[in-house]
This record gives structure tokens, sequence and C-alpha cells, in this order.
């Protein structure tokens, strides 16, 4: 518990510190609602429209649950094929980085025009935005693996299904997560970006809708929500590593 509140309570500082910061500055210099809003100007808004936001944080939080596991999983399906087949990936991987030098917001439109406005176009962008990080991780964790420990198990006559899945499967776990992590932040953030493109409802609909009207503190709200909801998805992801990954050893001070 004293570990656990040890790596707590520094962030935790930063952060009361940093809003009491703002709301001092806030106060002294007489930055007008509108341009500026404090962190209590922004906590009452959320408190008076909480039914409002929850209708419109639940859309994105259902998008973001359904595309974050299929970008996962296009993720470690090119990550597992390119390792297994390297001809391919000598071939494939530069095209895998140009994918990335697209921004996703110019690959919106297109999605609409070749699938319409439901939801495929928007999984779609945010298997896009997810499926890279958990890709270039996997692959970089499988070609890590302990080449001592391969030359023994090839030297014992494992077969090279053997070798994957006693061997380079396991080691890849602690790069594979990273990348999930990743991911797990750009699943929201892409959520957010297809509801900028086209939708009738979720956090992004909300902030196009705020800024029409320039309130500044809901799109404040939004804003600390899109943060909430990376946070939350980044903590499970780092609760699965810790139940997963238990024979990698801790690093001590």
């Amino acid at each position: 518990m004293r570990s656990y509140w040890n790596q707590i309570w520094p962030p935790l500082v930063a952060v009361i510190f940093f809003l009491g910061a703002w709301q001092l500055a806030v106060s002294v210099f007489h930055v007008p609602s509108w341009m500026l809003p404090s962190p209590g100007d922004i906590a009452r808004e959320s408190r008076g429209n909480a039914s409002g936001i929850w209708a419109h944080t639940a859309a994105t939080l259902r998008l973001t649950l359904i595309g974050f596991p299929v970008g996962t999983g296009v993720g470690l399906i090119v990550a597992l094929v390119l390792h297994l087949v390297p001809w391919l990936k000598r071939a494939l991987y530069p095209l895998l980085i140009l994918s990335q030098n697209v921004p996703s917001i110019a690959l919106g439109p297109l999605l609409i025009i070749w699938f319409g406005f439901g939801l495929l176009p928007k999984i779609v962008l945010i298997t896009l935005v997810c499926f890279f990080p958990v890709a270039v991780a996997a692959m970089g964790g499988l070609a890590q693996s302990d080449r001592i420990m391969m030359n023994y198990m090839k030297m014992a006559g494992a077969s090279q299904w053997q070798i994957f899945t006693k061997l380079e499967l396991p080691g890849s776990l602690p790069s594979l997560f990273s990348g999930l992590k990743i991911s797990a932040t750009y699943a929201v953030m892409g959520a957010v970006v297809a509801e900028w493109i086209g939708a009738d409802k979720g956090i992004g609909y909300y902030m196009l809708l705020q800024k029409a009207s320039y309130r500044t503190d809901r799109m404040f709200v939004a804003i600390v929500i899109i943060v909430l909801l990376s946070l939350v998805l980044f903590a499970l992801i780092a609760l699965l590593e810790k139940w997963l990954v238990r024979w990698k050893p801790r690093k001590t001070s």
C-alpha cells in the first residue's frame, strides 16, 4: 500500500497545484470566463449539465470500446503475419509507416463517401489510428527474443510453432502492452475525431455544438472527459499487463 501511495501522490500533488494556480490566475487577472473559465466554472457546468454530458460520453465510450478491440486485433494479426513471413515484412513495413503520415481528419470524409454515415466508417477510422502502435510494438517484441534460448530450443528439437508459442510470444508481451497503452489513448481521440466528421451524438459532436455557441466552459468539460476516458482505458491495460506479465522482474529504485 505504501508503494502504491508513493506512486500516486507526486502526480496528484502536481495536478492539485496546477488547478490551484489556474484558479488563482483567473481570479487575480480577471480573465473573462468566455476566454478561459476557471476550474470552478468547469466543475459547476459539468454538474449542471450532467445528464446531457453523460449521454454524449456514453456514445463516445461505446464507439471506443468497439473500435479499440478491432484496431488491436488488426494490429496483432499484421504483426504476426509480418513476423512469420520476413519477405512480406520487408515489402509492407514501409507502407505501414507511410499510412500513418496521412492525418485521420483527412481520411474521415473519404470513409464517409465510401461507407456512409453509419457506424462502419467510425470503426474503420479508429482501427487505422489504433493498429499501428500495436503492430510496431508487437513486431519489435517478437524480433527481440533471446537468441541463446532460441538456439537451445532448436538443438532440443523444438518446432517453429513451439518456439513461437513458448519463447517469442511470451517474450513480446512487455513490448505489446506498451503499444496497447499508446493505442488505448489514441482510441478515445480517434472516436472523437470520427464524431467530428459525422455523428448526431458523442463528445466530438458535443464539442462542435459548444464551439458554435462559444461555450468555452463546456469545451473544457469535454476535454476533461476525453482525458478521463483515456486514463481509465490506460489504467485497465496496465492492470491487465500486471496480471499477465507476472514473470517480469520489478524495477527497484
